[in-house]
């Protein structure tokens, strides 16, 4: 990529691209090689690119050339690496807790047409409780043998990530600083503090909440203009 700017713009002002799922990866790589990139937000694009007759990459290519040679565009601000990281990491822990839940809630399931119930337990306490109910000639021990062991194995590593959630939270010190917040956790002040990443590419606490989905309550009446 850097190879075919320099051939074909070795004078580029400013480099623009479209936001897209490779979108943080080419910016940083851009970026480490001292071009001036610019990422674009796509919906901001493809509403000044609908508006030509043909659709070609080539057209859109040079399209967007002339949104980034005008100033006519939004950049959108791209998340650091550490971030992006620790939103992988966060990311994959969900996945494990979801599938170790989902194979929990199938193997209650599966025993409870047996007729076989026991309290609510998690990890090795519920594993111990589906053997000792099955014992070792149930006839769905060699349906539920292996899904305890995928059970054991997800178990498993989730700790790890739970052990990397707690050392990268104790490290930073306004994820720290969120956790003092009554009922926020280490999994949620991370999620939030990495989801913003910089808090200085927001103008207002306002805008916060808007990029995060959440719409404010609001109570208009004459005069009267609140919002909560």
């Amino acid at each position: 990529m850097t190879d075919l700017l320099n051939k074909h713009a070795p004078h580029a002002e400013r480099i623009g691209f479209e936001t897209g799922a490779m979108a943080s990866w080419l910016w940083h790589e851009l970026r480490r090689v001292e071009l001036p990139v610019v990422c674009i937000d796509v919906r901001h694009a493809h509403a000044a690119l609908s508006v030509r007759m043909n659709k070609s990459d080539q057209n859109d290519a040079r399209g967007l050339a002339e949104l980034v040679r005008l100033g006519w565009y939004r950049e959108v601000k791209v998340k650091s690496e550490e971030s992006q990281k620790i939103r992988a990491i966060l990311v994959a822990r969900s996945r494990l807790v979801s599938m170790h839940r989902d194979i929990e809630n199938q193997v209650r399931s599966l025993i409870k047409e047996c007729g076989l119930l026991f309290p609510r337990a998690i990890g090795q306490q519920f594993r111990n409780q589906v053997s000792e109910l099955l014992g070792v000639d149930h006839l769905l021990l060699s349906v539920i043998s292996p899904l305890l062991s995928i059970h054991e194995n997800v178990c498993q590593q989730q700790g790890k990530f739970d052990h990397e959630v707690r050392r990268l939270a104790k490290l930073d010190d306004t994820t720290r600083r969120l956790m003092t917040v009554p009922g926020v956790g280490v999994v949620t002040a991370l999620t939030f503090r990495h989801t913003i990443d910089d808090p200085s590419r927001f103008r207002s606490a306002s805008t916060v909440g808007a990029y995060l989905g959440l719409t404010p309550r609001r109570s208009q009446s004459g005069e009267t203009d609140t919002n909560g």
